[in-house]
């Protein structure tokens, strides 16, 4: 007997995550109680649904599982979270419970990784300064100033701060350039692959080294504000600093006084708060290149977050090992 399988998320914020293909697939190896999927736990018809649930596949937008809501399900097995983290959707009495838990922040990285790897190549050959100079100076002569800079993407450093699944796809991309790549993250240990593809240093001399920096590490309580004003002014000057993983992790003052310098460019793709104010030099500073939190899965890119899990249902219906399982004794390191 098939396994019943119910979705909980915000349809208005993951379309393209669940085309009709993966749906499809879902359907042949669980029977979809409802194809519509729940944005409250607490109607009527959710509670019915929640009963006889054995497989919830959740998403962005989706309620949050409280005790009361897991007690609400005494059937249910698995959670497949087609998004990244869980921490805001799960609560951890659901592995007490022995409810299983996984995940698609693997493919969520992928995106991720792609925009990092754009970023690291277009900072350290100055791209958006050379467009800004080209605007102002079409003779193309302060320009050709700027490209007789040791600029470019050959023997320049690249440091990225946390080894986690994103930051280590990075590495892995870096290798196949002419770069010297630095890591700083406490929990490698030298024997680690990744080390194979990085130096391992401590966080001052990453900071200080590296023509750009990029910051990988999940925000954790330890982790907030681990990037500040001394750790800032290490930097380089005309140095490049690169946040894709979250604003919480960077004294956003400090990081905004030394961007009023000039002294270092930005490319950032997320604050804190997670909208900056109006009037926030982020969005006028010349040396920022700001964007609204797009490094992730957008558009079709999706839809690799709706494959992933469609997997990671397949094998737990046909009693295989899950691929991106989430192990409770890692949630306090998990982004």
């Amino acid at each position: 007997m098939r396994p019943k399988l119910i979705f909980a998320f915000d349809p208005l914020k993951t379309r393209h995550v669940f085309e009709e293909d993966a749906l499809e697939r879902l359907g042949r190896s669980c029977e979809i109680l409802s194809r519509l999927p729940m944005t409250s736990f607490g109607t009527p018809e959710s509670q019915g649904l929640l009963t006889e649930a054995q497989v919830l596949v959740t998403g962005w937008g989706c309620p949050m599982l409280t005790p009361e809501v897991l007690r609400a399900a005494p059937k249910l097995q698995l959670i497949a979270h087609a998004a990244g983290t869980v921490k805001y959707t799960v609560d951890p009495t659901a592995y007490a419970a022995g409810i299983r838990v996984t995940h698609a922040a693997e493919a969520n990285a992928v995106p991720v990784a792609e925009f990092t790897l754009a970023a690291i190549l277009f900072a350290n050959k100055r791209v958006f300064e050379l467009r800004d100079l080209y605007r102002t100076d079409p003779s193309r002569k302060s320009a050709y100033e700027l490209m007789d800079q040791p600029i470019g993407n050959f023997r320049r450093t690249v440091g990225l701060v946390g080894a986690s699944r994103i930051g280590r796809r990075v590495a892995a991309m870096l290798a196949g350039f002419d770069l010297n790549v630095l890591l700083y993250d406490p929990f490698v240990q030298p024997d680690d692959p990744v080390a194979q593809q990085a130096e391992l240093v401590d966080l001052d001399a990453l900071m200080a080294r590296s023509d750009v920096v990029s910051v990988h590490a999940p925000s954790l309580p330890s982790t907030r504000g681990m990037i500040g004003s001394r750790q800032l002014r290490l930097m380089q000057d005309g140095a490049a600093f690169i946040n894709t993983a979250r604003g919480a992790l960077v004294d956003e003052a400090a990081l905004l006084a030394e961007l009023q310098t000039g002294r270092i460019q930005g490319v950032i793709d997320v604050t804190d708060p997670e909208v900056p104010a109006a009037d926030s030099p982020f969005f006028t500073l010349p040396n920022v290149f700001l964007t609204p939190h797009v490094a992730g899965a957008i558009g079709t890119e999706r839809a690799r977050l709706g494959l992933m899990v469609v997997e990671e249902v397949e094998r737990f219906v046909r009693g295989e090992p899950l691929h991106y399982e989430i192990e409770p004794k890692l949630l306090e390191r998990l982004a």
